[in-house]
């Protein structure tokens, strides 16, 4: 036999049965061979030739006393036997059955691992005493703060806290172990429903509000490997839905009048064109245009296509390439730091029309970096020539818990809001590992296209509220968990609890097991007002890839004035939906100084293990004092960079940085937190800026310091 002899063998002493051979292969056999073939009636059998021999010894109780009826057999082997009424046993072994496992009832498993001398084991079982692995289902409990049986919300928080795909097991995941990606994101208004359509999902998620969304499958899979939705593109014409997704080979482009049922038809098959990172956008004239790309060699590319075979019907314009010596924010690294390794990144194209302009969208410098934003190109043609916005990116968030938002799209709710949908950076267990973030937008008086994010991490009213101005979306609600003791269960290894309130997404804290029973507790320091919660889950020595049906997470949430009475605040005892990023907003204020987390249920054996546990409300007393002293320092030498430096405020727990391009228009955000300073790096070389700041404070937001000017 082959190099794969010794495998062969493993599996088949394990199992105890023949294997068939693979159709028209022929296997000789030799005299070396430890398994022969037999020729069946239609296929060959591989049978193991083994040396056997009879294992013996005695299985008593937790007494000493002998067990009648025990079953000792081999983990994973079908080769069993009992024992008689002097708690003996005989079994039938080879060298490779190490690991005998032993039932009785009321009895624990006894598992034991002998060496291949030993002949005789003798076998003490001792009593049963742990629960089930999931305590059974009980119905939940409504209280004044959360009621399961009517818990539609009025805000959301970012990470968007939707059912996020296991990566498919392949070579992103095997070093590494599981863990849930979802990336390159695009929403659209469809029959009234918000549909969600992003990569690695094998389906979309759908909304009402933008709040609470369901799954529905809609896969296109053809290997077990294969990503089916990477960068999905999608469009509505009249009652119908078409969607594509991301290919350099060509992809067909499926279309459905009803996606929820799951069937779609294939409007063409293969895309004639490569386009990877596609955007499909219907101008209002019935034109119908493909915008694409995604390289750091090659600009994005846009033309005009047929709406019946989606062939190419215009020329191809290259219509966005990266200018990384003039536009700071463009440089690749964690900080647009890096400009060795290798050249950024555009891609993800996406065209939005409003007021007669068209905005095409990218992404750079590159989908593992807290910088990752999308920019803008203008113009009064679909097809160009684009001019660069003034304002740049459009979509920018390095700071905060949530950081990144690049490669997303936008779109107007069903009262005519705008919002972006972007990829917030994760890249912990592996740099495709990300997550979504959704954000409001709007267009100023002078057609300038601008995202906030400076709260986007933070409790924000949903589509539900017509609210016109981005900032007003914030409900004022301030982090009370940032830098809070917090107590555990157990910790598995040297993970530290500390990471449970550190604002850290990519940092996480894990208990020794799933266990129910499994806890953690915070401190708030006080009493507070607390409004919501968000529990951000992370998988912890789970064994999943792609979707089941069965992942959902079940915990109790109890409040205590001084941590010894507790109070039942929020039951999820018998939930049954996949919440990784759980965002409980409370039906009403709650005052409390401790909080205490009780898990129930993990899926797909994991941990009970969690990022952070974030707590939002107010503190009583005044807000915190206006910064003083802010400075910016421009380098001279390279306009792209600046130092800026500021006091610290007393009761302070972080900082917003504002800056734009007028007094007036200082629209994006960097949050900061523990340090009085940061390294700038995302500025346009031939443009002014205008800074400003803020501090944040468990009772409220200062005033914003007078603007600051930094001169190209």
């Amino acid at each position: 036999m082959s190099g794969n002899r010794k495998f062969n063998f493993i599996l088949i002493s394990l199992l105890g049965i023949g294997l068939p051979a693979m159709a028209g292969q022929a296997v000789p056999n030799s005299p070396d061979d430890s398994v022969k073939v037999v020729k069946g009636q239609v296929s060959d059998y591989y049978i193991p030739v083994n040396t056997t021999y009879e294992m013996s010894g005695v299985v008593t109780d937790e007494h000493g006393k002998p067990l009648e009826g025990a079953t000792v057999m081999f983990f994973s082997s079908p080769m069993h036997c009992n024992t008689n009424a002097q708690g003996q046993y005989h079994i039938t072994a080879t060298n490779w059955d190490k690991h005998l496992y032993v039932y009785y009832p009321g009895k624990e498993f006894a598992n034991v691992v002998r060496t291949e001398a030993q002949r005789t084991v003798d076998i003490q079982m001792v009593p049963k005493t742990s629960g089930p692995a999931n305590l059974p289902r009980q119905k939940a409990v409504a209280t004044a703060w959360y009621n399961p049986a009517d818990n539609a919300t009025h805000t959301f928080c970012n990470p968007l806290n939707i059912s996020y795909n296991y990566e498919p097991y392949n070579n992103n995941v095997k070093s590494n172990g599981s863990f849930r990606s979802a990336a390159d994101p695009m929403a659209l208004v469809y029959k009234d429903q918000y549909l969600l359509f992003s990569t690695n999902q094998g389906g979309f998620h759908h909304s009402d509000n933008l709040s609470d969304w369901d799954f529905t499958t809609a896969s296109f899979q053809r290997k077990p490997t294969d990503d089916d939705e990477c960068a999905p593109a999608a469009y509505v014409s009249g009652d119908t839905l078409f969607y594509t997704g991301s290919t350099y080979e060509g992809l067909p482009v499926w279309y459905s009048t009803n996606p929820y049922n799951g069937r779609w038809r294939q409007a063409i098959g293969p895309n004639t064109l490569p386009s990877w990172d596609p955007c499909l956008f219907l101008d209002d004239d019935g034109k119908l245009y493909l915008y694409y790309g995604s390289s750091n060699e090659y600009p994005l590319k846009a033309v005009q296509i047929s709406r019946d075979d989606f062939s190419p019907i215009s020329k191809i314009y290259d219509v966005v390439a990266l200018h990384t010596d003039k536009h700071g924010w463009e440089r690749f690294g964690m900080n647009n730091d890096d400009e060795v390794t290798l050249k950024p990144f555009t891609e993800g194209a996406y065209m939005t029309k409003h007021n007669g302009k068209y905005y095409l969208q990218y992404g750079a410098p590159g989908t593992e970096f807290k910088t990752y934003a999308d920019g803008v190109y203008v113009s009064d043609s679909p097809l160009g020539p684009f001019v660069y916005q003034h304002h740049n990116p459009m979509s920018y968030k390095p700071g905060g818990f949530v950081q990144g938002v690049g490669h997303g799209g936008t779109f107007a709710d069903r009262q005519g809001n705008y919002w972006h949908v972007g990829t917030c950076m994760l890249s912990l267990k592996y740099k495709f590992e990300r997550r979504i973030g959704l954000y409001p937008v709007a267009f100023d008086r002078d057609g300038m296209m601008h995202c906030s994010t400076a709260y986007g991490d933070y409790p924000t009213w949903n589509a539900d509220r017509n609210i016109a101005s981005p900032e007003d979306r914030f409900t004022g609600w301030m982090l009370l968990s940032y830098g809070k003791p917090v107590t555990v269960s157990s910790s598995d290894s040297t993970l530290s609890a500390k990471a449970l309130s550190d604002e850290n997404l990519r940092t996480y804290w894990a208990a020794q097991s799933g266990k129910p029973g499994e806890w953690i507790q915070m401190d708030l320091g006080g009493e507070k007002t607390v409004k919501a919660l968000q529990l951000n889950f992370y998988d912890y020595k789970t064994v999943q890839h792609n979707r089941a049906n069965d992942l959902y997470y079940q915990y109790r949430i109890l409040a205590s004035d001084n941590g010894k009475d507790w109070t039942l605040v929020v039951d999820k005892s018998d939930n049954d939906r996949d919440v990784p990023h759980d965002y409980v907003e409370l039906r009403a204020p709650l005052h409390t100084r401790y909080l205490r987390v009780e898990n129930l249920h993990m899926p797909s054996g994991g941990h009970f293990c969690l990022s952070d546990f974030r707590v939002f409300g107010q503190a009583d007393g005044a807000k915190p004092a206006r910064v003083k002293a802010l400075k910016v320092a421009r380098d001279r030498q390279d306009k792209r960079n600046a130092l800026l430096s500021w006091t610290p405020v007393a009761g302070a727990y972080g900082y917003n940085i504002y800056y734009g391009v007028a007094p007036g228009k200082t629209y994006n955000a960097i949050t900061v937190l523990g340090t009085t300073s940061y390294d700038f790096r995302g500025m346009d070389v031939n443009t002014d800026y205008y800074f400003t700041i803020e501090a944040m404070g468990e009772s409220g937001i200062s005033a914003r310091t007078p603007v600051v000017k930094a001169k190209h």
